[in-house]
């Protein structure tokens, strides 16, 4: 009897994979972005009907445990892009994990789209959609989901309070900044490009993440996480991140399918970041790739994260807890682990 081919899958973690191979690796991204691959990658390793070509900055070699996988190492001196589309010639699904950021995970997903190869990820319209704040703003009040209030930085008038300045399309908290009265906002804003940042009052509430699957408008909640920040120099910093926080988990699921048919191009993994305060809960902004969280979810609840992602080309995933616990994540500039 013949042996059934395997899917042979192109994994390519931005970070950590070479997209930045020409310059120097930022600590924390890096970070978060191996514990994500290394994460993945052990998934992927446990589902025999795959085999897995992975792209890996040299950098990195000594700090990825590659396992059966392939491993494409890219240098300093190559063109990682053109590596990347090389590379996806030869595979049948591509899993690009990206900052939103210079739509770079968007162009990513165009390229495997224009390829015909099977898109691990969401839609590149829907990653276009997620990535930019304003316009998952506008689309969480056309359908009536409750969000933080935002305004462009351009159109801002400064009024008493504390209010949170954040990129359109920034990743994390990066070039994030808590400001608190008129002098503090002047200085903060003075040398920013006001047409690509917005203005949010800062809500004081818990910082929960939702991990989730979707799919042509379903929406399937894997558990919720709480994140956890220091506020240093006006900046956030994730500190940490306890996966599966609470088994509390049914106020959420009306939530999910909300954002599913708001969204219904979002597909495979998605991270939605909420502030819940004693009366609401309200959505933050929402994350088309995989998520820090994602790492943390087969020691909580035995699902193999990455297995039910692939059952989403046929049919509904098969989420079945083995048990149900809470995981803490730490995560610093130079190491990141689940205990």
């Amino acid at each position: 009897m013949a042996r059934m081919k395997k899917l042979k899958i192109l994994v390519f973690e931005y970070i950590t994979g070479g997209g930045l191979n020409k310059s120097e690796l930022p600590g924390s991204l890096a970070s978060e972005g191996l514990l994500m691959l290394q994460s993945l990658v052990d998934d992927l390793v446990r589902v025999e009907s795959v085999h897995l070509l992975i792209m890996l900055d040299l950098r990195m070699v000594d700090r990825f445990i590659a396992g059966f996988a392939d491993v494409h190492i890219i240098k300093a001196e190559n063109d990682c892009r053109q590596e990347f589309i090389r590379l996806m010639s030869s595979c049948d699904a591509v899993w690009p994990i990206a900052p939103e950021s210079d739509a770079i995970l968007q162009s990513l997903c165009e390229e495997v789209e224009r390829s015909g190869k099977i898109l691990l990820a969401s839609v590149a319209s829907a990653v276009a959609l997620a990535g930019d704040k304003w316009l998952t703003y506008e689309c969480l009040k056309e359908y009536s989901i409750a969000t933080v209030p935002t305004q462009k930085l351009s159109d801002f008038c400064f009024s008493s309070g504390e209010w949170l300045i954040k990129p359109v399309d920034g990743v994390g908290c990066t070039d994030s900044y808590v400001v608190a009265g008129q002098q503090d906002f002047d200085a903060t804003t003075a040398l920013l490009d006001k047409d690509k940042y917005l203005v949010q009052p800062h809500i004081q509430g818990d910082k929960t993440s939702l991990s989730c699957l979707f799919k042509q408008g379903q929406g399937w909640l894997l558990c919720a996480n709480k994140q956890h920040f220091k506020l240093t120099d006006k900046q956030y910093h994730l500190a940490g991140i306890t996966v599966n926080c609470t088994p509390e988990t049914a106020k959420y699921h009306g939530l999910v399918n909300q954002i599913a048919r708001a969204m219904p191009g979002l597909w495979g993994y998605v991270g939605i970041d909420l502030i819940e305060t004693a009366d609401q809960i309200l959505v933050l902004e929402i994350n088309p790739r995989l998520t820090t969280s994602s790492v943390g979810i087969h020691e909580a609840l035995g699902i193999n994260c990455a297995r039910a992602v692939l059952e989403l080309l046929t049919g509904d995933p098969v989420l079945q807890p083995t048990h149900n616990r809470a995981v803490n994540i730490k995560i610093n500039g130079q190491e990141s682990h689940a205990s």
